[in-house]
Formats: structure tokens, sequence, C-alpha cells
């Protein structure tokens, strides 16, 4: 029974810790896009002056 509740304590940590990093990754590519999306309208902008 104690072998168990310890594995199930593992599996929860382990449960625990892997949504936290998968909450993080989220912002992480969030902002990136963000990023990008503003790299390419400054490229826009650019080739439209310089036409």
């Amino acid at each position: 029974m104690l072998a168990n509740l310890d594995v199930l304590k593992k599996t929860l940590t382990l449960g625990a810790v892997a949504a936290c990093l998968m909450l993080g990754a989220c912002n992480t590519v969030e902002g990136f896009g963000q990023d990008m999306q503003k790299a390419g309208d400054n490229i826009s902008d650019e080739a439209r002056e310089n036409k």
C-alpha cells in the first residue's frame, strides 16, 4: 500500500511539473510569434517604401 502511495505522489508531482513547463512554453511561443510578426511588418514597410 505504501509503495502505491509513493508512485502516486511521484506521478502527480511529475504531472504538475510538466503542466507548469507547458504553460510557460505557451507564453514563450506566443511572445516569439509576436516578435516574428513585428519583424515581418517592418520588412513589409521597408519594401513598400523602397518600391
